[in-house]
């Protein structure tokens, strides 16, 4: 699991590295986003599959598609939000009484 976790992080890395790149291309750097974007929105829903992955995936397409949002490390931020700031709770242990009859 922890390997899976550790592909995904760099796998993120890479493409906001990717969608950072396109701003500092002057003039063909927002009509790369027209592209960008919807691809992006596709990689983010399949290394997250479910609901979480869907609404990421519309997040991630409207943050590479408006101008000036490029800087935001939205597949970092979706790694994070998924393995780190969201740990499920554990249930707490349940106490069963026995009586013991003589």
């Amino acid at each position: 699991m922890k390997l899976l976790k550790d592909k995904l992080f760099v796998k993120g890395l890479m493409y906001d590295a990717i969608g950072m790149a396109t701003m500092a291309i002057p003039l063909v750097g927002p009509f790369l986003d027209l592209l960008w974007a919807p691809y992006a929105a596709r990689k983010m829903g399949e290394m997250y599959p479910g609901r979480k992955g869907k609404v990421a995936s519309v997040i991630v397409f409207l943050e590479e598609i408006l101008p000036g949002t490029d800087i935001i490390p939205t597949f970092t931020l979706m790694y994070f939000y998924t393995f780190v700031w969201s740990k499920k709770k554990q249930p707490k242990a349940q106490v069963i009484e026995v009586e013991i009859i003589e």
